[in-house]
């Protein structure tokens, strides 16, 4: 049986997967087990949305299954996923509710829980929700069923907190943000503006349909084109619920979650608060960052893939700065979740800090080409034990010496083995890779 949910909550199709009958039954479900696991108050939840069309439907149906758990639902609005997590945590709240499907095209939408304090979801809490689902369970009446109700400042909440974490002004910097017609619209403008950025808006105007339409941070050619049109410092891209941050420097030259990292390691190095000098990333992250970070004496922890991984090595043993390649960017004195308006602003911050362009702060990493490719296979296990694939894979990295690295990651929902290499050229990435991937096609 499938697992219900993923590594980022419960998505799917909105009206046809993620049915209003299931957001009721997670929402409800989720309360439930939170009352049952501290039955010494009544239980407070935050919800927020981003504004794909789906989400007002979800919104109500998760409005009413926390409500007839006996939880009060505080409704935060279209906002940025961070924003909830920072509510959870600052109302004092003991669940949050985020409605969004993140860079998925606008059909989708998705549930994402966070539990006390901002944090994750834990896996043995959602373990626990999924295997009760469509339980029978007594609910509340009268006095003790849950109430609704809205916060009205949740957004101008979240800027302050946004701007207390930016470490100085701006000083008229421009930037061109494009909102990918998603979460961000509503407070990314205003938040830099306020931190001192002269700001260009694009995708900023959300109608419930055009959510992540040829824009945001998987679409950045119309950033790049206002970038240079704009006479733009810098360009940020956000995706539809603006947990994640990428950027575009003055040329429209494309800056990706691991520059972003390796600029902000350093600044935080530089103001000693880059934690046993250490950065948290993952397994896909280049071997370029690798070696910028060592030539500066920051040391690199990798995780699997998925900013979950990240987010629970950050946390366990106390580190200052974590993410991903795709943007995912963890700062954990200030946010318990990927924040791209606070990565923005600090990465910002550091370009006035120095008086440095982005390309330039940007040039610490050189990227090595990286081909990836997804590899069908009959059996991941037994890619996994073959000793033909471990030849090839051993021949492979000393071909590359210190000058590349291999990756094979069995796919965690399909038969599929990827296969990634990087390379000093873009030939030779594809020709190892093309004769690694036939060799692990191979295997039967």
């Amino acid at each position: 049986m499938v697992r219900l949910f993923g590594t980022d909550g419960v998505r799917g199709l909105a009206n046809a997967e993620l049915t209003p009958e299931l957001a009721l039954s997670v929402a409800q479900t989720a309360a439930l087990v939170l009352i049952e696991h501290d039955r010494s108050h009544r239980p407070v939840a935050v919800v927020g949305r981003d504004p794909r069309a789906s989400g007002e439907m979800l919104q109500a149906a998760v409005a009413a299954g926390l409500a007839s758990a006996g939880a009060d639902v505080l409704l935060a609005g279209v906002l940025p996923t961070p924003a909830v997590a920072h509510l959870v945590g600052e109302l004092g709240a003991d669940l949050g509710v985020m409605i969004s499907a993140s860079h998925n095209p606008m059909p989708d939408n998705g549930l994402k829980l966070f539990a006390a304090g901002g944090h994750k979801l834990p896996d043995a809490v959602e373990d626990e929700i999924e295997q009760r689902l469509g339980g029978h369970a007594s609910r509340p009446t009268g006095a003790a069923v849950g109430r609704v109700r809205d916060v009205p400042d949740a957004g101008a909440r979240y800027v302050e907190h946004l701007l207390s974490a930016t470490p100085s002004p701006l000083n008229g910097l421009r930037v061109v943000v494009d909102c990918a017609n998603g979460s961000a619209a509503a407070v990314a403008p205003g938040a830099y503006e306020r931190a001192g950025a002269d700001v260009v808006a694009i995708n900023a105007e959300p109608d419930g349909l055009n959510i992540n339409d040829d824009c945001g941070s998987s679409h950045l050619d119309g950033l790049r084109a206002a970038v240079v049109e704009h006479g733009a410092a810098i360009g940020i891209a956000h995706d539809g619920d603006a947990d994640r941050c990428l950027a575009v420097d003055a040329s429209g030259e494309f800056v990706d979650g691991d520059q972003i990292m390796a600029v902000l390691a350093l600044a935080m190095k530089d103001a000693g608060e880059l934690v046993a000098d250490t950065l948290v990333a993952t397994v896909m992250s280049n071997l370029g960052l690798h070696l910028a970070m060592r030539s500066h004496q920051v040391n690199v922890i990798t995780t699997k893939v998925g900013d979950r991984y990240v987010l629970e090595k950050l946390r366990s043993d106390g580190y200052s700065l974590g993410g991903e390649q795709s943007g995912h960017v963890v700062l954990p004195a200030f946010a318990t979740t990927g924040d791209g308006l606070l990565t923005a602003l600090r990465l910002m911050a550091r370009m006035a800090d120095t008086g440095a362009s982005l390309a330039s702060l940007a040039a610490v990493v050189r990227r090595l080409p990286q081909v990836l490719v997804n590899v069908p296979v009959s059996d991941k296990a037994a890619v996994a034990a073959s000793t033909e694939v471990k030849a090839a894979v051993a021949a492979a990295e000393a071909e590359l010496g210190g000058t590349g690295r291999v990756l094979l990651r069995p796919s965690g929902t399909e038969q599929l083995v990827r296969v990634m290499v990087e390379a000093p050229t873009e030939d030779q990435a594809t020709d190892v890779t093309k004769r690694l991937a036939d060799v692990v096609g191979s295997v039967r």
